[in-house]
């Protein structure tokens, strides 16, 4: 069963197609890869599914429901959570508060409950804060909760933005390079932590250069080059196509 569906998206900046009439479906509960070279249009195409970006032409569903036309945080509230290829973190505020962060869009008491120390929002903010732990000890950060978050090494700031989506409770969650900058030990992890997080019931979908990581991790990839899908499959068969070899690596002396 699909979870998300691109039905032929097109998107232009100015007179520039960054992505051509791309078409694919990510089964629930897989990890789905979505890799190509430098400006294949791949994180393009996640802030499209995000509402980051608008679409040209096409649809996006999300458990058959159209979300082309949807606001950013009506997307996070539908189930979808993302880190970015570029750490966006509060750099000033503790680890903790960072996952406090991710987990306000599930929180439902308001301003004046909030003033008022309202019972009810004491007990919300206290099952916030035992949420936000759990989730930091799911990606080894619990022992860093008061640091803040600038204090941290890149890799572990990774890891932050993958514990602060998943308080936000997705059905689906989007990793832009989350293996970057991280060394050979930092990257197992994070495939092991990948499965752990499907294992959850978690879908996941990633972009990512390091092909080690992605053919360990996914269970199917789509090929983009110049905003085109150029091959899908599961990790052999597109270690073997011919056309990613070409058009990814650049020559057939290249490996995956």
């Amino acid at each position: 069963m699909s979870l998300l569906r691109i039905e032929n998206a097109i998107r232009y900046f100015g007179g520039l197609m960054a992505v051509g009439d791309v078409s694919f479906t990510v089964p629930e509960g897989s990890v789905f890869g979505l890799i190509g070279p430098n400006g294949a249009g791949k994180t393009t195409v996640f802030n499209l599914i995000t509402g980051n970006y608008r679409l040209d032409s096409g649809k996006i569903f999300f458990r058959n429901e159209d979300i082309s036309r949807m606001a950013t945080h009506r997307v996070v509230e539908r189930g979808i959570a993302r880190t970015f290829q570029n750490i966006r973190l509060f750099s000033g505020m503790t680890v903790l508060e960072n996952v406090l962060a991710g987990r306000h869009c599930r929180m439902k008491a308001g301003p004046v409950a909030a003033m008022l120390r309202l019972p009810s929002q004491r007990i919300e903010e206290r099952r916030a804060v035992a949420r936000a732990m759990a989730e930091l000890l799911f990606v080894g950060l619990a022992g860093h909760a008061g640091n803040l978050a600038k204090n941290l090494s890149y890799g572990n700031q990774r890891l932050l933005e993958i514990a602060r989506a998943l308080a936000a409770d997705p059905r689906l969650i989007i990793l832009d390079e989350p293996a970057g900058g991280m060394n050979d030990y930092e990257t197992t992890a994070l495939v092991e932590l990948i499965s752990k997080i499907r294992d959850r019931g978690i879908t996941v979908m990633l972009i990512e250069h390091d092909m080690s990581l992605v053919m360990r991790a996914c269970e199917r990839i789509v090929v983009l080059e110049h905003g085109k899908k150029i091959a899908a499959g599961n990790p052999g068969e597109i270690q073997s196509d011919p056309a990613v070899i070409e058009a990814y690596l650049g020559g057939d002396d290249d490996e995956f």
